[in-house]
């Protein structure tokens, strides 16, 4: 079941327009924030704290290089640098600098990484970001988030600030449907939000196939099916216990992301899973070790299986594989 929107809404519903604005009102009290983007500021909606805070903003150019290395200076004369770049360039094409500059030294540098996945389908592979998380879980002393809409993505950036160290926070290009409807009251750094209550399996997901669980966790109650939903929204770290209780009490987990299958949230997940000891079944969806075609958005969830329908296509699956009702994990899957 899914919600009307018109296209008055599609700005206010934007995850990039709700960090900008979120960012503006705590660069009020906070002098240390500043900005900087390569050349982006339109594009990553950041060109409204450029509006409110010109002194405070930094276009660098088409130089990402540049711009993290700057952020790096910036940190370590105490003030906080959000970056604000697409996420494919942040990972890919400034890597090095992300690497030694900002998380080997532990600077408090925060990036805004936009988008994401296949969000700017339509631009190509040289636009989608499908291999970012991969990449940035496995860089030292970073924090790696992925909000699942607006309200979740302010709350991201809250905590970003809160936060003594190098975050990632990565999000869409913009239209996101919406998951927290009424915000955000408890949001915590490495803490999953439990959205629907199951006993027979349990998604897994973060970033935009949140949306894409809950509607088939509602889709599959229709037919009696109880499905559990974890909003993952910070992949690192992991909220394993999250994890393992959903092991415990469903033996059934698909993780959802708009993202390489191959170390994203599913790889994250299967690694805790396998240190747990415990045995369940296991399918994770998301783009299976490829480049993405060119596309919308939508089309392009759809063709990699995780929108609403694919997931319910996965759920029967999973439920057709059976256990024993006992704790003995030993002879499981």
């Amino acid at each position: 079941m899914g919600i009307a929107y018109t296209s008055l809404d599609t700005t206010k519903l934007s995850t990039a327009e709700v960090y900008a604005h979120t960012l503006c009102e705590l660069a009020q009290d906070d002098p240390r924030i500043v900005t900087l983007t390569a050349d982006l500021a339109k594009s990553t909606k950041i060109g409204v704290f450029q509006e409110k805070f010109p002194e405070r903003f930094v276009n660098v150019g088409i130089a990402e290089q540049n711009m993290f290395g700057m952020a790096a200076g910036m940190a370590a004369c105490g003030l906080i640098p959000f970056t604000c770049t697409f996420a494919i360039f942040n990972s890919c094409r400034a890597l090095d600098q992300v690497h030694t500059d900002i998380c080997y030294q532990n600077l408090n540098v925060k990036m805004i990484a936009s988008h994401a996945g296949t969000s700017f389908g339509q631009a190509g592979s040289t636009h989608h970001a499908t291999e970012d998380i991969a990449i940035m879980r496995a860089m030292a002393n970073l924090v790696v988030m992925v909000p699942a809409d607006g309200q979740e993505t302010a709350a991201a950036v809250r905590a970003a600030i809160a936060h003594q160290g190098p975050v990632y926070i990565r999000i869409n290009r913009g239209f996101d449907q919406i998951v927290y409807p009424q915000g955000i009251e408890d949001f915590q750094l490495g803490r999953a939000n439990l959205l629907h209550e199951g006993s027979d399996l349990c998604f897994i997901a973060c970033g935009s196939a949140v949306f894409s669980a809950l509607q088939a966790a509602r889709e599959l109650a229709a037919e009696g099916i109880k499905a559990r939903v974890l909003d993952m929204h910070t992949i690192k770290p992991l909220d394993k216990e999250a994890v393992k209780k959903a092991v415990h009490d469903t033996r059934r987990i698909i993780t959802a992301e708009d993202h390489t299958v191959v170390g994203g949230l599913g790889s994250a997940v299967a690694e805790v899973i396998a240190e747990s000891g415990m045995g369940c079944a296991l399918r994770r969806l998301g783009i299976q070790d490829a480049f993405s075609p060119i596309g919308y958005h939508e089309d392009l969830m759809s063709l990699h299986g995780i929108d609403a329908n694919g997931l319910v296509r996965a759920a029967r699956e999973t439920l057709k594989m059976d256990f024993e009702e006992d704790d003995d994990w030993t002879d499981e899957v």
